[in-house]
């Protein structure tokens, strides 16, 4: 499998925009919905099958997280302890692959209706 690192950073800035926009309208569900948006994108961009969306969305959402948690800590706002941190990297890892299949999915889909028509 060949990681297509341009998507990544493309969806690694997508998550920044959609956190800071969602974080303020929504709350901590802005964040589930900023990976779910973020990694769909990004399933849909990269295409192929539903393995290559997933460890796409896992990435891009993994990466991103990590960055957060990095400048949370360098603000001096607690994170939680270590298997806090393991917990909730799991989830969102979870969270990214679904919206990377999710992505192929709808790019399939849409790829099958071109065709035929």
């Amino acid at each position: 499998m060949n990681i297509k690192w341009k998507t990544v950073i493309i969806g690694i800035v997508i998550a920044f925009i959609l956190a800071l926009i969602l974080g303020v309208v929504l709350g901590s569900l802005g964040g589930i919905i900023t990976y779910l948006l973020t990694t769909i994108y990004v399933g849909y961009t990269v295409g192929g099958d539903y393995q290559n969306g997933a460890v796409h969305g896992v990435i891009v959402v993994v990466v991103f997280s990590i960055i957060g948690i990095i400048l949370k800590i360098h603000d001096g706002v607690p994170v939680g302890g270590f298997d806090v941190l393991v917990g909730l990297e799991i989830l969102i890892g979870i969270t990214g692959a679904i919206g990377g299949s999710i992505g192929v999915l709808i790019k399939r889909s849409r790829s099958s209706k071109i065709s035929a028509a």
